[in-house]
């Protein structure tokens, strides 16, 4: 097993603290901390990451410090930010949480973003139903809901934008709410490991406990918890929470809100940073254990005394014969059978093409990123959990197998006997090109790959040191000890460049 991986904290000044270093209990190394400064801190900030010798940067970015996070990744890529900064997109706003869902087929609420006023009021008069729910897209979830408006006509919804002048105009059909509540969701590893009803208060209809309303942990639907799951699984989350709406007339549930930025007791935030250390030490630490609606009975807590529990654990069910039969059955447990949605982490960039120039400077600061395919050889843990069918102890037998071995194609696993290839069939749309590059790859690399060998890794070094580099993969073949047979093997293992 590799050395532990030096943690650190991401602080920032006037933002309250997710974590400290009590949830990561048992952890033996030092873990350091680091605090953005805000304004022209962002130089400051990288040397001491670098100085520090951080390889793994723990915390939530706030809305306003994003496009500033998304450049310090980038001159850090050796170091890893949990959550990513790919998985924090939707943190930014709401226009990143619609982004989000379309791009993942994730079911949400019919939603419109105009950046022309002009073409949001004529939707909002000529084609919009009634009521419409009119949020603030930037920034945090709703500071308590101050920043979610319902309107039940365009006189109300036309009032309310000239007062207050939100850019861009975001507004959804509202959802007539399931006994007048929505759900939120807490998932860690895309498991759900909390989750509660929230209903308004007398005479209020949002659904906001800061604002009168109250709380229920009783008769979550399973529907809401699989597209809880299904989301977490698409942003790759280490930790997760999702707003839901059920439909009081079709039952059906929709995401309202999604992000890594959201308010957690104590005991939920150290079964993230258990979950983070059996990730970062690969199966090392155990996982915490929760059972699923163990919410319904840590709900009968008070919650003032909630806040103050600490390191919950749950002992692990041992089931009898014949309940045994039925939990080993999973056929009929539709949570098993969740997919993760295809295509790019990120989504495109939202700003329609005939966007007014006078707002492209703000549809801008919606980053755009590349494509991004899971690579076996780079995957964390909880990569490897966001694929189909994938279990814990399956994830760290592939982590134990790359201790040895390499990775080019994913038919290299076959090589597990949990492997088969209707597994690596589910996965094809989200593994990356593993290909090494033949004219970068070390020694070490080489001797990795299924079919080199320390004796042919040293031919091919020695081959590319004569030839400086090679310009064309063909180029193998006049290499000694790689016939026609080797060349076919090797051809779809080694690549040249990008």
């Amino acid at each position: 097993m590799k050395k532990l991986p030096k943690i650190g904290f991401l602080y920032l000044d006037y933002v309250m603290r997710f974590f400290d270093k009590s949830n990561f209990k048992g952890w033996p190394d030092k873990i350091e901390t680091v605090t953005y400064h805000w304004k022209n801190d962002k130089a400051r900030f990288i040397k001491e990451i670098k100085r520090k010798k951080i390889e793994v940067l723990i915390g939530n970015i706030p809305a306003t410090a994003y496009e500033t996070f998304v450049e310090i990744s980038k001159e850090l890529p050796t170091v890893r930010f949990v959550p990513s900064i790919e998985t924090q997109f939707s943190n930014k706003s709401k226009e990143n949480v619609t982004l989000f869902c379309k791009k993942f087929n994730i079911s949400i609420p019919k939603t419109k973003i105009y950046y022309d006023k002009d073409k949001g009021y004529d939707y909002l008069k000529n084609k919009a139903t009634y009521p419409q729910i009119i949020k603030r897209s930037y920034g945090a979830s709703n500071y308590g809901g101050y920043y979610v408006h319902k309107a039940d006509s365009y006189k109300e919804a036309k009032k309310l934008l000239d007062e207050k002048k939100y850019t861009p105009i975001y507004t959804q059909n509202a959802i007539d709410l399931k006994d007048s509540g929505d759900i939120r969701v807490m998932l860690i590893g895309h498991k759900p490991i909390c989750a509660f009803w929230r209903y308004s208060g007398a005479g209020e209809w949002i659904t906001n406990t800061s604002q009168g309303g109250s709380m229920s942990y009783e008769n979550i639907p399973m529907n809401a918890l699989e597209l809880a799951v299904k989301a977490s699984k698409a942003a790759k989350a280490e930790y997760w929470a999702c707003d839901i709406a059920i439909c009081a007339k079709t039952g059906k549930a929709y995401i309202l809100e999604c992000a890594t930025a959201f308010a957690a007791f104590p005991y939920i935030r150290d079964w993230i940073c258990q979950y983070l250390m059996w990730d970062f030490s690969m199966g090392r630490f155990k996982k915490p254990h929760v059972p699923m609606f163990s919410w319904e009975e840590l709900g009968k807590i008070d919650s003032s005394l909630l806040r103050t529990m600490r390191h919950i654990g749950f002992s692990k069910y041992k089931p009898s014969f014949d309940g045994e039969y039925f939990l080993n059955d999973t056929k009929g447990f539709d949570m098993a059978l969740t997919e993760i949605s295809n295509g790019n982490d990120i989504p495109d960039s939202i700003a329609p093409k005939d966007i007014e120039k006078t707002y492209k400077k703000q549809a801008s600061t919606v980053t755009e990123f590349e494509k991004k395919k899971i690579n076996l050889n780079e995957a964390s843990l909880t990569d490897l959990m966001s694929l189909y069918g994938m279990e814990e102890e399956l994830a760290i037998e592939i982590k134990e197998y790359l201790d040895e071995n390499i990775i080019t194609d994913s038919s290299d696993l076959f090589e597990l006997e949990s492997i088969d290839a209707q597994m690596l069939k589910a996965w094809d749309e989200n593994i990356d090109d593993m290909r090494i590059d033949i004219n970068s790859a070390t020694i070490e690399v080489l001797k990795k790959i299924k079919g080199i060998g320390p004796k042919l890794a040293k031919i091919i070094i020695d081959y590319r040191k004569e030839v400086t580099k090679l310009k064309d993969i063909n180029e193998l073949k006049e290499i000694e000890g790689i016939g026609k047979n080797k060349f076919s093997q090797l051809k779809a293992r080694l690549k040249i460049g990008e």
